[in-house]
């Protein structure tokens, strides 16, 4: 296990905490760095143990790179999030060809990271939730496509996640922090492959330029198979 060298509050954050827990751990945790846990109250101490039990163990160097990149928890968070979806579409009876919005952009983010190879330890999953922003900006652009290129449909963002944490002590969050059912976007066979397209050349230079394990890296672009 690797020495922590500052608190992790951005963890506790991405796991669902609130900001004042968050706040408050972070404080609690420059407080015992400074004058040592046994001047902490016994509540404060409970309250710490508690917030670093639900954080991921800290691996680094050699330990972390003994994963391949399917098996690293982000990768994983990603593929479940989009088997979820996958399995979904199936009941919706979609046209032929058709695809939604939200897969083609997981699909294409695990392409990348199939390519690339990168750490996705600590830095570049915290780094990673640049992507974010990226995912809900070309949603809102398949959704503003015209109705012969796009249908409509509904789907819950949570539902799969809250039943996986029903069975076991998962730490992932979710996809996207909105209850119930969304509007979904589903692209019709004609514009498929010109949204994946668009989403491809805008990915690729951004998710290179966001991970810091990619930083130096001179690898080329992945082809168009």
């Amino acid at each position: 296990m690797a020495k922590e060298l500052t608190h992790r509050a951005d963890e506790l954050a991405a796991l669902g905490w609130s900001a004042e827990d968050v706040n408050r751990y972070a404080e609690l945790w420059d407080y015992r760095q400074r004058w040592g846990a046994m001047n902490l109250e016994r509540e404060d101490r409970l309250f710490l143990r508690k917030a670093e039990a639900a954080l991921p163990e800290l691996v680094t160097g050699k330990a972390a790179a003994k994963k391949s990149t399917k098996d690293k928890s982000y990768y994983r968070w990603l593929a479940f999030h989009l088997d979820a979806m996958t399995a979904s579409e199936a009941q919706m009876s979609l046209p032929e060809g058709a695809r939604g919005a939200w897969p083609i952009l997981l699909e294409e983010e695990l392409r990348l990271l199939d390519h690339y190879q990168p750490v996705l330890g600590l830095p570049d999953t915290l780094k990673a939730k640049a992507f974010d922003a990226f995912r809900e900006l070309m949603a809102e652009q398949a959704a503003a496509l015209p109705v012969e290129s796009m249908q409509m449909g509904r789907y819950d963002f949570q539902n799969a996640l809250l039943e996986l944490k029903e069975k076991e002590n998962s730490k992932w969050r979710h996809l996207r922090e909105r209850s119930g059912e969304q509007p979904y976007p589903i692209l019709l066979q004609g514009s498929v492959d010109n949204f994946r397209a668009d989403v491809r050349s805008q990915f690729t230079p951004l998710l290179r330029e966001t991970l810091p394990s990619l930083k130096d890296s001179d690898k080329p672009e992945p082809s168009e198979d």
